[in-house]
């Protein structure tokens, strides 16, 4: 069930792409601006201690495979594709299957740090009027999840987190959860409607993907040597770099650029990170867990 909703949401993405073109910034806006911060803002706010360092790490993870890749190429959609990672429809029923229900927790944690990269950065990579620091900056601040993390600390300090019943808002939250799904991935099945995969764009893609787990394996491994109080969660931070670019990618470009450049990487990259994380999980089941 958690894979049946982002293949609808792209199907009825493919089948709408013509009728109603509009729909595309509709939702793409929606996604940007409403969706993500709720999603953001719950987390936030029903913080659970101990997911810090979690969040942490998908961040800098994040930062360290766009800088490095922003090294070798110019291509800045391409470089926010390698280091924002499709947590949120992919990352968690992927997780659950390999790892067991305990890990949801952590991979919220891990969802926030990835989100807050993927959509602050999004900013620079995608906004064509970046002429100053003080123009990036002053987006930055005043971007969706920015706003969300200010208002969830406001909320943090007004006691908002010592709720015993919020139903309503869990509600809500839920809600916005399957809304943010849907959303990402209808933009993807409307920009993918007008995009023709080649060979060469599988192979790109696998070249991108070997880069991100070869530097996020050497990430993991100098986390496994200096923090061993994280060695438990090892196999779950390794899983963030076998995952695809985030499907959100092509409506927040949607949104800040007006143009679908990334569906293109999306696709080519999700049908490359399937293979590979079927391997993951192999060896996961069959060497650790023999």
């Amino acid at each position: 069930m958690s894979l049946m909703l982002p293949a609808v949401s792209f199907m009825v993405g493919l089948a709408c792409a013509d009728q109603s073109p509009q729909l595309k910034q509709i939702f793409a806006r929606l996604l940007s601006q409403l969706f993500i911060p709720i999603v953001i803002i719950y987390n936030m706010v029903f913080y659970q201690a101990g997911s810090i360092y979690l969040m942490l790490f998908s961040l800098f993870s994040s930062i360290m495979l766009y800088v490095v890749y922003r090294l070798f190429s110019q291509n800045k959609i391409q470089a926010l594709c390698v280091s924002y990672p499709n947590l949120a429809w992919l990352g968690f029923p992927v997780a659950l299957a390999i790892f067991g229900e305990s890990v949801s927790a952590s991979m919220v944690a891990l969802y926030i740090g990835g989100s807050l990269f993927g959509n602050v950065i999004a900013v620079a990579a995608l906004s064509p009027k970046l002429n100053s620091w003080q123009f990036f900056l002053k987006r930055v601040f005043l971007s969706p999840p920015v706003m969300a993390l200010i208002i969830a600390a406001v909320l943090r300090l007004l006691g908002a987190h010592h709720l015993t019943t919020h139903v309503l808002i869990d509600w809500i939250y839920e809600l916005t959860k399957w809304l943010m799904t849907f959303s990402g991935m209808f933009v993807l099945g409307m920009w993918l409607r007008h995009v023709k995969l080649q060979c060469s764009d599988l192979l790109q893609s696998l070249q991108l993907s070997v880069f991100r787990i070869v530097l996020g394996s050497v990430l993991c491994a100098l986390i496994w040597l200096f923090l061993p109080k994280m060695q438990q969660q090892i196999g779950m931070m390794l899983l963030l770099f076998f995952l695809p670019p985030a499907a959100n990618i092509v409506s927040l470009e949607t949104f800040y650029s007006g143009t679908g450049k990334s569906a293109q990487y999306i696709a080519s990259g999700t049908i490359i990170s399937c293979i590979l994380l079927f391997g993951f999980y192999l060896v996961v089941h069959f060497i650790f867990n023999p």
